[in-house]
Protein backbone atom coordinates (compact mmCIF):
# COMPACT_ATOMS: atom_id res chain seq x y z
CA UNK A 1 0.00 0.00 0.00
CA UNK A 2 2.37 2.25 0.98
CA UNK A 3 4.42 2.01 -2.68
CA UNK A 4 1.05 3.28 -4.41
CA UNK A 5 1.03 6.23 -2.05
CA UNK A 6 4.68 7.17 -2.56
CA UNK A 7 4.19 6.93 -6.32
CA UNK A 8 4.35 10.95 -6.68
CA UNK A 9 8.10 10.71 -5.25
CA UNK A 10 9.65 8.26 -7.82
CA UNK A 11 12.94 9.23 -8.77
CA UNK A 12 13.20 12.18 -5.96
CA UNK A 13 14.53 11.96 -1.63
CA UNK A 14 12.51 10.04 0.62
CA UNK A 15 12.69 10.12 4.25
CA UNK A 16 11.76 6.74 6.78
CA UNK A 17 11.18 8.56 9.56
CA UNK A 18 11.58 6.66 12.81
CA UNK A 19 12.54 3.50 10.86
CA UNK A 20 13.58 1.66 13.62
CA UNK A 21 15.63 -1.48 12.43
CA UNK A 22 14.74 -0.30 8.51
CA UNK A 23 12.67 -2.72 7.53
CA UNK A 24 11.33 -0.03 5.09
CA UNK A 25 14.13 1.75 4.72
CA UNK A 26 15.99 -1.22 3.36
CA UNK A 27 12.75 -2.15 0.76
CA UNK A 28 12.93 1.53 -0.44
CA UNK A 29 16.66 1.41 -0.80
CA UNK A 30 16.89 -2.07 -2.55
CA UNK A 31 13.44 -1.23 -5.22
CA UNK A 32 16.15 1.89 -6.68
CA UNK A 33 12.92 3.95 -7.24
CA UNK A 34 14.59 6.51 -5.38
CA UNK A 35 17.65 9.07 -5.69
CA UNK A 36 18.06 9.25 -2.04
CA UNK A 37 16.91 6.86 0.79
CA UNK A 38 16.87 8.37 4.18
CA UNK A 39 16.65 6.02 7.27
CA UNK A 40 15.90 8.46 10.55
CA UNK A 41 15.24 7.14 13.72
CA UNK A 42 15.84 9.60 16.87
CA UNK A 43 17.57 6.15 18.85
CA UNK A 44 21.54 5.37 17.93
CA UNK A 45 20.21 1.95 18.76
CA UNK A 46 17.95 1.66 16.11
CA UNK A 47 20.25 2.98 13.57
CA UNK A 48 23.03 0.57 14.37
CA UNK A 49 20.57 -2.45 14.30
CA UNK A 50 19.81 -1.06 10.55
CA UNK A 51 23.31 -0.53 10.20
CA UNK A 52 23.92 -4.29 10.96
CA UNK A 53 20.44 -5.43 8.57
CA UNK A 54 21.71 -3.24 5.72
CA UNK A 55 24.79 -5.16 6.24
CA UNK A 56 23.48 -8.42 6.51
CA UNK A 57 21.18 -8.15 3.22
CA UNK A 58 23.89 -6.33 1.00
CA UNK A 59 21.20 -3.80 0.37
CA UNK A 60 22.93 -0.95 -1.99
CA UNK A 61 24.23 1.89 -0.07
CA UNK A 62 25.01 4.61 -2.95
CA UNK A 63 21.39 5.93 -2.08
CA UNK A 64 20.59 5.15 1.40
CA UNK A 65 21.96 7.36 4.15
CA UNK A 66 21.45 7.22 7.96
CA UNK A 67 20.35 10.28 10.09
CA UNK A 68 19.91 10.22 13.80
CA UNK A 69 17.25 13.22 14.64
CA UNK A 70 14.24 14.04 16.21
CA UNK A 71 11.36 13.86 13.83
CA UNK A 72 10.34 17.57 15.42
CA UNK A 73 13.17 19.01 14.24
CA UNK A 74 14.42 18.12 11.23
CA UNK A 75 18.22 18.66 9.54
CA UNK A 76 17.02 18.75 5.99
CA UNK A 77 15.95 22.60 4.12
CA UNK A 78 12.58 23.04 3.97
CA UNK A 79 11.09 22.03 0.81
CA UNK A 80 13.42 19.69 -0.49
CA UNK A 81 12.25 15.90 0.42
CA UNK A 82 10.01 14.29 -1.70
CA UNK A 83 7.78 12.04 0.44
CA UNK A 84 8.07 11.10 4.17
CA UNK A 85 7.25 7.69 5.04
CA UNK A 86 6.19 7.22 9.06
CA UNK A 87 5.76 3.18 9.69
CA UNK A 88 3.79 2.45 13.09
CA UNK A 89 5.71 5.57 14.63
CA UNK A 90 2.93 8.56 14.47
CA UNK A 91 1.60 7.70 17.99
CA UNK A 92 5.01 7.40 19.44
CA UNK A 93 6.14 11.06 18.74
CA UNK A 94 6.16 13.22 21.58
CA UNK A 95 4.49 15.69 20.02
CA UNK A 96 2.72 14.26 16.65
CA UNK A 97 1.40 18.29 16.02
CA UNK A 98 5.34 19.55 16.27
CA UNK A 99 6.27 16.36 13.96
CA UNK A 100 4.40 16.65 11.00
CA UNK A 101 4.05 20.49 10.77
CA UNK A 102 8.22 19.17 10.36
CA UNK A 103 7.40 16.93 8.20
CA UNK A 104 5.66 19.06 6.26
CA UNK A 105 8.38 22.09 6.13
CA UNK A 106 10.84 19.94 4.51
CA UNK A 107 8.57 18.54 1.59
CA UNK A 108 8.46 20.20 -1.78
CA UNK A 109 5.63 21.08 -2.89
CA UNK A 110 3.47 18.08 -3.71
CA UNK A 111 5.51 16.45 -1.53
CA UNK A 112 3.66 13.57 -0.30
CA UNK A 113 3.47 11.81 3.99
CA UNK A 114 2.53 8.36 4.28
CA UNK A 115 2.44 7.37 7.78
CA UNK A 116 0.69 4.24 9.67
CA UNK A 117 -1.15 4.22 13.23
CA UNK A 118 -4.01 2.68 14.84
CA UNK A 119 -7.25 4.77 15.78
CA UNK A 120 -9.64 3.80 18.81
CA UNK A 121 -13.21 4.89 17.38
CA UNK A 122 -16.68 3.64 16.86
CA UNK A 123 -19.26 4.20 19.15
CA UNK A 124 -16.91 3.61 22.16
CA UNK A 125 -15.12 6.59 21.80
CA UNK A 126 -18.13 8.84 22.53
CA UNK A 127 -17.95 6.82 26.04
CA UNK A 128 -16.56 9.60 28.38
CA UNK A 129 -14.78 7.00 30.44
CA UNK A 130 -13.43 5.88 26.78
CA UNK A 131 -11.82 9.53 26.34
CA UNK A 132 -10.79 9.41 30.13
CA UNK A 133 -9.01 5.51 29.22
CA UNK A 134 -7.07 7.16 26.10
CA UNK A 135 -5.57 9.89 28.11
CA UNK A 136 -4.49 7.54 31.07
CA UNK A 137 -2.93 5.00 28.33
CA UNK A 138 -1.56 8.16 26.29
CA UNK A 139 0.54 9.24 30.37
CA UNK A 140 1.50 6.07 31.06
CA UNK A 141 2.93 4.59 27.54
CA UNK A 142 4.06 8.45 26.27
CA UNK A 143 1.90 7.29 23.10
CA UNK A 144 -1.11 9.35 21.50
CA UNK A 145 -3.81 7.32 20.70
CA UNK A 146 -6.66 8.94 18.03
CA UNK A 147 -10.57 8.27 18.32
CA UNK A 148 -11.18 8.81 14.52
CA UNK A 149 -9.79 9.49 10.93
CA UNK A 150 -11.33 13.18 11.68
CA UNK A 151 -8.97 13.87 14.01
CA UNK A 152 -5.84 12.35 11.50
CA UNK A 153 -7.11 14.55 9.30
CA UNK A 154 -7.52 17.41 11.17
CA UNK A 155 -3.79 17.07 12.40
CA UNK A 156 -2.49 17.20 8.52
CA UNK A 157 -4.63 20.01 7.39
CA UNK A 158 -3.40 21.90 10.63
CA UNK A 159 -0.08 21.62 9.32
CA UNK A 160 -0.25 22.47 5.71
CA UNK A 161 -1.14 19.22 4.00
CA UNK A 162 -4.16 18.47 1.97
CA UNK A 163 -5.54 15.86 0.21
CA UNK A 164 -6.08 12.99 3.08
CA UNK A 165 -7.10 9.82 2.24
CA UNK A 166 -7.27 6.98 4.73
CA UNK A 167 -7.40 3.16 4.37
CA UNK A 168 -7.98 1.22 7.55
CA UNK A 169 -8.60 -2.43 8.54
CA UNK A 170 -9.80 -2.53 11.57
CA UNK A 171 -8.04 -0.12 13.75
CA UNK A 172 -4.68 -0.36 11.66
CA UNK A 173 -4.51 2.84 9.21
CA UNK A 174 -2.75 4.39 6.36
CA UNK A 175 -2.90 7.22 5.52
CA UNK A 176 -1.35 9.69 3.19
CA UNK A 177 -1.49 13.60 2.51
CA UNK A 178 0.18 16.30 0.29
CA UNK A 179 1.87 19.31 0.72
CA UNK A 180 -0.04 22.16 -0.78
CA UNK A 181 1.20 23.83 -4.12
Amino acid sequence: MAKDYLKPAIGGAIIDASCGSGLFSRMFAKSSMYSLVVALDFSENMLRQCYEFINQEDTPKENLILVRADVSRLPFRSGSIDAVHAGAALHCWPSPSAAVAEISRVLRPGGVFVATTAIFDGIFSWIPLVRTLRQTLASVSGNKFYLSEAELKDLCKACGLVDFTCQRNGPFVMLSAMKHN
